[in-house]
Order: structure tokens, then C-alpha cells, then sequence
């Protein structure tokens, strides 16, 4: 039976790591998922998601009238039927209010207009670009796009219409045009593109690219049957954006049927925007920016250009190299592997080894005898010690193949003994941590993975060699001037970190919650970028799983704890949110989140915000070289991320734009909001949430539960940090 699951193993990995090598040289990948998930698009009116693609209208009975004036639209449709919208969620930054310096943009996507047979076309569909996606006109031949801008209070809006309507009341050309729209529904210019040999209304799929240079202050925009970039643009204008964008706009699209019917779909949308650039650069060439819809296997010949395929090409190859070299090396690891199975009789051992072969179809770091870690850390001296903690001690090291390493040993900390009881917790840590960092954790700022060892009674990671230590050490130790975190520093980080989250929350295969989010988690290397690390209490759950997660003791620091968390013990991307909203008051204050006097450091900062007075939540090191404005927005950020109410916080995501100026703050209600969790504590959480000498006993003493004065089993939590 043994050697059958030992067989089985090595079958799976193998299959796992042909797998691999296959997706690396194939030309082109593709994910199943819908290409437009619904937290990202916001459908109005007859939109729906259909077959990875946005069908803005359906099909509808014909009507007689004809196309009619805005005069006269109260004589006809009072409803929004046949009409159909999509946007993106997130308002986009165009403006910068202070200079007036507009956003470049470039855009794509493929579309088919569908005329119903035996009824005439519908309206068309038109690219919008808008500070308020709500409004919206209902008349005949408006395509559902707003109303017509008369005042600049109003709000504005510009769009690039394919029409298939002729309508005299707004100059058309004729029913088969491309035009540009600013401020009003009357182009501002326009093509008859049937002249160019399109036909808007043939049903076929065609592809558009929009582009909008602000240093030239031109649009461009071309038409094609294929996915290949025409030439020459079909309609060129001038247009200066600085008058009609606001500083966040919604961008999405908007069609209609008004007299007729036909099913508008949109296909492969991409959008980029771009700041300060040069006239003479190529718009394609240009990989900064946000690239706000851009999916796998959304990759058209026209964003493939030359340069990218030869470089492409040589990728392949060089990687079917590396594959094939990793292939034969993971082959000599999982025998060695089977090998040391057989000889073992430790069951601990045995479970190890099947869970560290779960993971190796995953690009694999070294594995390294304990003879190599041995003499990397001088027999793990003393003296190499650069951190210690609940589960593990850190030593430095050097490794002729990984260079400087930082070699994490399981087991041997100081609360850790050697019973088997020590040996079992170690254990299950050191397989969570392993198992997470394999999954599919690469990130840039995320600590890498190089190697790792589980030799005897040794359990071994190796990262990564961090210069600059833990984010605690510079923050709150006592430090050289030349380590000293700058307010641009103290922001990078931040940034980095949400990065990393955003990454674990929203991009990995798996969701993955970190669960002990912390300022000594935060590793910087020696240019201060941050990377996050210390996987040991992580939990994986499949995205949108419909399963309910189970409680668990709540694990973590406190002081960086979610209050819903203490309460269920239901880990969620919230928690480590509410987590990393500490860490930024932590970082822009420079306290710790409980202070000698056990005030939480939210509840000091929420004072201060109640008084009118947040800007002096900054660290006094600073001396105020720093912006004002970002500061206060930083400030909010934690504010907000750090909530008492986990409904309140904004996601990951949202958190970074937030920080980045890309998205505008909700506003902050006046005092600290008193939220009321209901009491679903696991069993036995008193005896578990002790940490120690580090902070205090998490029982009685913390949480003060209250009187109930209706018999509902709720109640206000209370910790004997807060002020109440």
C-alpha cells in the first residue's frame, strides 16, 4: 500500500511538472473564467454578461416612429428599455486639478452590431467616458449617452460613437458613421465610414482603437475587421481634454435600440491611461500606466508587436531550456525523496514529506541538505541569530549558489521545547508556511523562497537575505540617521505592501489570507523596498467559494487584530485588511500599535481626527518634511482600512489606488464609529489567545462584554485599551 501512494506521488508530480512545461511553450493561454467578472463592470439597463462578452441590448419589437428630437422625447419612451450600459467600478483619475495636465489614454476592443432581420437597426453604441455614469438620455438616436453639457457645473462627458441611426436633429452624416462627442450629443466630427468600406451594421465583428495624446491634444481612432491595427486612423480630431474632463471620470460604453433592434456586444476590452508623455513616443510602446482591463488571453497581433514576439520567441526557448533542466533536476530531488521515505519510520516525517510533494509541480526552489545549512549558519551559531520568535529562529547565512540567505529554523524557539507536542506544532507551521510559499507566491514584494530542508528533526526555509531588516527594527529601534525612513520611503512602503496583498487577495490561483499582518512581517532590502513574509498562520480558500468557512481560535498580534475576527474567529481578506490599515497609522506616526499605556493606536488617531487635528498623528522625526495633503489622504487611508466596521473597509485594491491619489476617499464619519459584533467566540479562545510577555492575556481581563438589556445575544466589545 505504501509503495503504491509513494508511486501515485511521483506520477502526480510528474503529471504537474509535463503540465507545466507544456503551458510554457505554448504560443498563447487562455483562462476559462468570464472575461468581465461583475465585481469589476457595472451593468445598467438591458446589459448582461454573456459568453465573455458585455451584450449592452437585446432584441426588441420594432417600432414605427421615427427618430425623434430630445423636443419631442416626452411624446415617447418613459423608460430605459433598450437601452443598455457597462462601466468600469472605479472612477479613473484624467485630471490632475492643480496643473490642468490631462491623461493620455488608448484604448481597444472588438465589437458586432446584430440588426434584427425584418426591422430596421437600433441607435448604435458609443465608447463613454463620463464624471457621472447615472445620467443619461432616453430620445431616439442618443445611443443612451447624457445629456448635453450647457454649464460648467454640470457634469461632463465625451464618448466615440458608432452610429447606426440617422437622425438630421444632430447633423448625421449618415446611418452608417464614427464621430466624436464632447459635451454633446452632436459630434464635434465625424466619418462615413461605409466610404472606408465598413459597414457598422454588417454583423461581423470588428475591432476599434481609440487613442488620445494630450501633449498633441489629438484623438485618433481606427476601424478594422481584423485584430491588426489599420494603418491609418479613420477619423483624426482636435479636441483639448483639460476643458471637459473632471478629475475622476467613469469609463464603460452605452448603446440603445430607439426605433429598431439589434444586439450591441463588446469583446477584448483594454484601457490604459498615461502621464507626461513625450510626443514622439509610440503609445503601445509605453508599459506604465493602468491597465484597467486587461485580461489572459486578451492579447491581439496589434499589441504583439515585432519587438514583443522576437522577445517572446526567445522566452520560449530559453524557457523550454530552463523547463526541461528543472524537469530533470525535480526528477533526482522526488527520487532522493522516495528514497529517504522508505528508510524513515517517523510518521511526522512521512506526512511532511507527502505534503512537501503536493507542492513540487510549482517551480521549485533548492532543496538543501542540512550539511549546506549547517555550514551556511557555522552550525547555526549563536552569534548568526538576526531574529527570534514563537516558532522559529532566523539565523544570517551564505550560500554559494543562493548567495546571502536568511535561514529560518523550525522548532527551536523560545517557547518551542522538543516534545513531540513542540515538534507537531513546529511541524504544522512549517508545512503551512512551505505550503503557501510554494503555491504560488512570487510577487515582487513578497520574500522569496530559495531553498528548504527536512532532514532528522530539522525543519528548514531559506529566504532571501534582507539588508535592512524588519520594518519594527527601523521604525521603533534605534537607528543611524542613514537608516532613517523619509516620508517618500514610509509611502513606498505602504504601497508595496498593499501591492503584495492585492496580489495574495485578488490574483493568486487561491485567495490567500495572510492572517498576522505586521510592521516585523515587513522585511526591506537594502533600497527599502518592502516585502512581506512569515507565512506560518496563513490560510488558503478557493476565490468565491460558496462554502462557509469554518471558525478557528483566532490567531495574530494584538493590537493588529480585526474586532470581527477576535469575536468568530472567521478569517476573511477584511482582517488582514483592518490589519494593514494599523500598520499604516503605525508607519505614519511611528508609535506602536498599543502603547505603554495600552492605547490602541486607532482609537489615538480617531481622537485626533474628532478633534480637527490628524496631522499631528505624524512622526515628530520627520521634522514636517512632508506633503500635507498625502499625509492627511495616508491617514485616512488607515482610517478607513482600519474600520470597526468590517462592511466600512474598502478592498484591498480600492486601499492602494486610495493611497495612490487614483481613487477619491468616502468620507470619514465625525467620531469613531461604536460598532456592535455579535458574541460567537470559539471554545476554549482564552486558554489559546495568550501572547505572552509581548502584549498581555487576551481573556478576561481585555474584553468586557457588558450588560444585554433586550436578550439578544449581542453585545459592545470593550477592550481596556479604549477610552470608554
Amino acid at each position: 500500500m505504501t509503495s503504491r501512494m509513494h508511486s501515485f506521488s511521483f506520477k502526480l508530480i510528474w503529471a504537474h511538472l509535463l503540465l507545466l512545461y507544456l503551458l510554457i511553450i505554448s504560443p498563447s493561454f487562455s483562462f476559462s473564467a468570464p472575461l468581465y467578472p461583475a465585481n469589476i463592470v457595472t451593468l445598467f439597463g438591458d446589459a448582461s454578461f454573456e459568453n465573455n462578452s458585455i451584450r449592452l441590448t437585446q432584441n426588441h419589437p420594432c417600432t414605427t416612429s421615427s427618430s425623434l428630437s430630445p423636443s419631442s422625447q416626452s411624446d415617447t419612451s418613459t423608460s430605459l428599455s433598450g437601452i443598455g450600459r457597462a462601466f468600469y467600478v472605479y472612477p479613473i483619475r484624467f485630471l490632475d486639478s492643480s496643473s490642468r495636465a490631462t491623461a493620455s489614454f488608448s484604448c481597444s476592443f472588438s465589437f458586432t452590431i446584430t440588426p434584427t432581420l425584418s426591422c430596421p437597426s437600433g441607435d448604435g453604441l458609443a465608447f463613454l467616458i463620463t464624471s457621472n455614469m447615472n445620467s443619461l438620455s432616453i430620445c431616439n438616436g442618443c445611443m443612451g449617452l447624457p445629456e448635453d453639457v450647457v454649464s460648467d457645473n454640470q457634469d461632463s462627458f465625451t464618448a466615440v460613437e458608432f452610429d447606426t441611426s440617422f437622425n438630421p436633429f444632430y447633423d448625421d452624416v449618415n446611418g452608417n458613421h464614427v464621430g466624436v462627442d464632447v459635451k454633446k450629443i452632436k459630434s464635434l466630427a465625424s466619418v462615413d465610414v461605409v466610404s472606408r468600406g465598413i459597414d457598422l451594421k454588417a454583423g461581423k465583428e470588428m475591432t476599434t482603437w481609440i487613442e488620445y495624446r494630450n501633449s498633441e491634444k489629438m484623438i485618433r481612432i481606427w476601424v478594422g475587421y481584423s485584430q491588426v491595427r489599420p494603418l491609418n486612423p479613420i477619423l483624426v480630431a482636435q479636441v483639448d481634454f483639460s476643458e471637459v474632463f473632471k478629475e475622476f471620470m467613469y469609463v464603460g460604453f452605452s448603446a440603445s435600440n430607439g426605433g429598431g433592434s439589434a444586439i450591441h456586444s463588446i469583446y477584448n476590452w483594454r484601457f490604459k491611461t498615461f502621464w507626461f508623455r513625450s510626443s514622439t513616443m509610440s503609445m503601445d510602446a509605453v508599459e506604465e500606466g493602468d491597465c484597467l482591463m486587461c485580461f489572459p488571453g486578451d492579447f491581439s497581433p496589434d499589441f504583439d508587436h515585432p519587438r514583443r514576439r522576437k522577445s517572446r520567441r526567445i522566452l520560449v526557448l530559453g524557457g523550454s531550456v530552463a523547463i526541461m533542466i528543472i524537469l530533470v533536476a525535480v526528477f533526482m530531488i522526488c527520487m532522493c525523496l522516495m528514497r529517504r521515505r522508505r528508510r524513515s519510520k517517523s510518521k511526522r516525517r512521512g506526512s511532511e514529506d507527502h505534503h512537501i510533494g503536493r507542492f513540487q509541480g510549482s517551480k521549485v526552489p533548492k532543496y538543501l541538505s542540512l550539511t549546506e545549512i549547517k555550514e551556511a549558519t557555522n552550525g547555526f551559531n549563536k552569534d548568526r541569530i538576526i531574529g527570534e520568535g514563537a516558532s522559529a529562529v532566523v539565523y544570517e547565512g551564505s550560500i554559494p549558489s543562493c548567495g546571502s540567505v536568511a535561514v529560518k529554523r523550525f522548532n527551536q524557539g523560545k517557547r518551542i521545547g522538543i516534545s513531540n507536542d513542540s515538534l507537531e506544532i513546529a511541524a504544522r507551521i512549517f508545512d503551512t508556511e512551505f505550503a503557501t510559499t510554494m503555491g504560488c507566491l512570487r510577487h515582487k514584494n513578497l520574500v522569496q523562497l530559495k531553498g528548504w530542508c527536512c532532514e532528522k528533526n530539522e525543519m528548514v526555509l531559506v529566504y532571501e537575505y534582507m539588508h535592512n531588516g524588519s520594518l519594527d527594527k527601523i521604525l521603533h529601534g534605534q537607528t543611524s540617521i542613514k537608516k532613517f525612513l523619509t516620508w517618500e520611503r514610509r509611502l513606498n512602503i505602504m504601497l508595496g505592501v498593499a501591492s503584495a496583498l492585492v496580489y495574495m487577495h485578488e490574483e493568486c490561483i487561491n485567495q490567500i489570507i495572510h492572517r498576522d499582518v505586521k510592521t516585523c512581517n515587513i522585511m526591506l532590502d537594502a533600497e527599502f523596498t518592502a516585502k512581506l513574509g512569515d507565512f506560518g498562520l496563513a490560510e488558503v480558500y478557493e476565490h468565491s467559494s460558496p462554502r462557509t468557512r469554518a471558525a478557528t481560535i483566532p490567531a495574530g498580534t494584538m493590537g493588529y487584530l480585526a474586532p470581527e475576527y477576535v469575536f468568530s474567529g472567521v478569517p476573511t481578506a477584511k482582517t488582514d485588511i483592518y490589519s494593514f490599515g494599523v500598520v499604516v497609522l503605525e508607519v505614519v506616526s511611528g508609535r506602536r500599535p498599543v502603547d505603554e499605556k495600552r492605547t490602541l493606536i486607532t482609537d489615538w488617531v480617531w481622537e485626533l481626527w474628532e478633534k480637527g487635528k490628524i496631522i499631528q498623528a505624524a512622526d515628530p522625526r520627520m521634522k514636517g518634511c512632508f506633503n500635507r495633503r498625502i499625509m492627511e489622504r495616508m491617514l485616512m487611508v488607515g482610517l478607513h482600512c482600519a474600520h470597526p466596521d468590517h462592511e466600512k473597509r474598502p478592498t484591498m485594491r480600492e486601499a492602494a489606488r486610495m493611497l495612490q491619489g487614483e481613487a477619491p476617499l468616502p468620507p470619514l464619519p465625525p467620531m469613531r464609529p461604536i460598532l456592535r459584533i455579535q458574541s460567537v467566540l470559539p471554545e476554549g479562545c482564552e486558554e489559546i489567545m495568550n501572547f505572552g510577555e509581548e502584549i498581555m492575556n487576551f481573556g478576561e481581563e481585555i474584553m468586557n462584554f457588558g450588560e444585554k438589556t433586550d436578550g439578544t445575544p449581542w453585545s459592545t466589545p470593550r477592550t481596556e485599551f479604549s477610552r470608554n
